[in-house]
């Protein structure tokens, strides 16, 4: 039996026809991927009406000079627990290297310290995450639904990109050829 492809690092950008419209264009950041399974972290999509400010309010934390970045629909599980993917110049409590492109942080302390202007250079907020059982994922990469790429990192965090069309332009695909139908050889 072939080994798993183990992605962690990678981005995920969904086929079109996927199937599940909660996963229409998305981008998922992959986590953690490994024979038990996989996290991602949306990051194509927004919430709309949802600020990092709002955040911040809920948990009583001074806004300081903290941009109102939109924060992104994380994934369809847990969508209360929060995470904020970021930049490796900053780590803090419980916060998980991923593959040394980017850290992975789940705590209080982040969101403190980016009102602080004491956080990462490069970060964004993201409610819920995306989840897959023991080969699940490898699964679905081999029916037509997911396409991995490493990804740019500046596309990543930018926050006017459309990360989902950009990362398959700059791996070398045209989105707007894509078929929502998957063939058979």
């Amino acid at each position: 039996m072939d080994s798993p492809r183990f992605l962690t690092g990678q981005l995920l950008l969904a086929m079109p026809g996927i199937g599940d419209p909660r996963f229409e264009r998305a981008v998922i950041a992959i986590c953690a991927h490994d024979s038990n399974g996989a996290l991602g972290v949306g990051v194509g999509a927004v919430i709309e009406g949802l600020g990092l400010h709002d955040v911040l309010d809920q948990f009583g934390i001074e806004r300081g000079d903290a941009p109102n970045r939109p924060v992104h629909f994380g994934g369809p599980v847990e969508t209360t627990r929060g995470f904020v993917i970021h930049s490796p110049d900053w780590g803090g409590q419980d916060t998980i290297d991923v593959a040394g492109r980017w850290k992975l942080t789940g705590t209080i302390d982040i969101l403190r310290a980016i009102a602080e202007g004491k956080g990462p250079s490069e970060w964004l907020v993201a409610l819920g995450y995306a989840g897959w059982a023991e080969g699940q994922l490898d699964g679905e990469l081999a029916r037509h639904g997911w396409f991995s790429t490493p990804g740019d990192l500046a596309t990543l965090y930018d926050q006017t990109a459309d990360r989902w069309a950009d990362s398959f332009q700059q791996a070398g695909i045209d989105p707007r050829l894509l078929s929502p139908q998957a063939g058979t050889a």
